[in-house]
C-alpha cells in the first residue's frame, strides 16, 4: 500500500543510514517478525510494559501475525540476541499508523525510541510511504519534546478520551485524551518559532500556567486570540505526579482539554513546538500555511 505521495529515491538512502547509525548508537538491531513464536514474545513484551487487565490484551500473537503478513510494520528490537523492544505499525489511508510500541523497564533511555522512529521513517519511504501518524497524551511531557521538537512530527486533532477509560497499568484511572500527530517523511526541518510574538508583536498570551501548588492556572484570555501566539504549559513529570499527588495529577487534564484542545479545535493556531521547559507554543495558523 502506497501513502498519498511516492518518496523520490534521493530521500531513502539518507534515511536509511541515519535508521542504521541510530540503531548502532543504542546498541540494538531491528528486524521485521514473521513468525509465530517472535509475535508471542512480542506479545509477553508489550504485556510486561503496558500491564493489561487480564480479559483485555494488548495484543494477540495470532493477530500480529495476521498484520505482519498483510504488510504492517512488525518490528522486533534486539540486543545480542534478546527481543528488548517491539513495535507495531497499521497501513492506514495517511501511510502508516504507529499504533504501539513496548521497550523493557532496564533498557529506557538508550534512545530506542529515537531508533525506533527512524527505523519507522527507513521502511516507510522503501514503501513509498510518506506520511507517518500515531497519538500520544499530551501531559507526557518528555514525549512532546521527543514527538514536536526532536522528530519534527505535528498535532494535527485533540483526541478527548479516545480510548475511553483504560485498564492497564500504565493509563488505569485516567481519561485516554490524545494528541495525533503527523510526520511528514519528505519535509525539511520544521519551523522552530521562538513564542515571542504572533503577527501584530504583541507578547504571548500564557492560556495555561502551573500554580504555586502545582495546579493548573488557566490565564486571562483577550476577546480575539486569532493574532497572539499563545502557550499552553504542562507538567514536568505528570507520570510522577499522577503517584505523589493524584488529585493536582487529576486537574491537569480536563484543563488541557479545554485549552489546548479547545484552541485547536478552534482551528486559528497551530501547534509549532514544545519547548524544553514544557510549554506548547501554538502560532496563528495563517503564519506558518502561508
Amino acid at each position: 500500500m502506497a501513502g498519498p505521495r511516492t518518496a523520490p529515491p534521493k530521500e531513502l538512502g539518507p534515511a536509511l543510514l541515519s535508521a542504521e547509525r541510530a540503531a548502532l548508537a543504542a546498541g540494538v538491531t531491528l528486524r521485521e517478525l514473521h513468525d509465530l513464536d517472535a509475535m508471542r514474545e512480542a506479545r509477553d513484551l508489550l504485556h510486561r510494559v503496558w500491564r493489561p487487565a487480564p480479559d483485555n490484551p494488548v495484543m494477540t500473537p495470532e493477530l500480529l501475525l495476521v498484520l505482519a503478513h498483510s504488510g504492517s510494520y512488525v518490528v522486533a528490537v534486539e540486543q545480542d540476541g534478546r527481543m528488548i523492544g517491539t513495535c507495531l505499525g497499521l497501513l492506514s489511508t495517511a501511510g502508516l499508523h504507529s499504533h504501539i510500541a513496548a521497550v523493557d523497564v532496564g533498557a529506557v533511555g538508550r534512545s530506542i525510541g529515537f531508533a525506533l522512529k527512524l527505523h519507522q521513517r527507513a521502511w516507510s519511504l522503501a514503501r513509498g510511504i510518506s506520511t507517518i501518524t500515531w497519538t500520544y497524551d499530551p501531559l507526557v511531557s518528555r514525549n512532546a519534546y521527543f514527538n514536536l521538537r526532536k522528530l519534527g512530527a505535528v498535532p494535527a486533532e485533540y483526541l478527548p478520551n479516545f480510548y475511553g477509560a483504560m485498564r492497564d497499568g500504565v493509563n488505569a484511572g485516567t481519561d485516554s485524551d490524545r494528541l495525533l500527530v503527523r510526520w511528514d517523511l519528505t519535509a525539511g526541518p520544521a519551523p522552530r518559532p521562538t513564542p515571542d510574538s504572533g503577527r501584530t508583536g504583541e507578547p504571548p498570551v500564557v492560556a495555561l500556567d502551573i500554580g504555586p501548588d502545582g495546579h493548573p492556572v488557566q490565564g486571562e484570555r483577550p476577546g480575539d486570540l486569532s493574532q497572539r501566539t499563545v502557550l499552553i504549559r504542562v507538567p514536568p513529570d505528570i507520570e510522577a505526579l499522577r503517584t505523589s499527588d493524584r488529585a493536582v495529577a487529576t486537574a491537569w487534564r480536563p484543563a488541557v482539554r479545554d485549552v489546548l484542545g479547545g484552541l485547536m479545535a478552534a482551528g486559528q493556531h497551530t501547534v509549532t513546538t514544545f519547548t524544553r521547559d514544557g510549554w506548547y507554543v501554538l502560532s496563528p495558523r495563517l503564519e506558518f500555511d502561508a
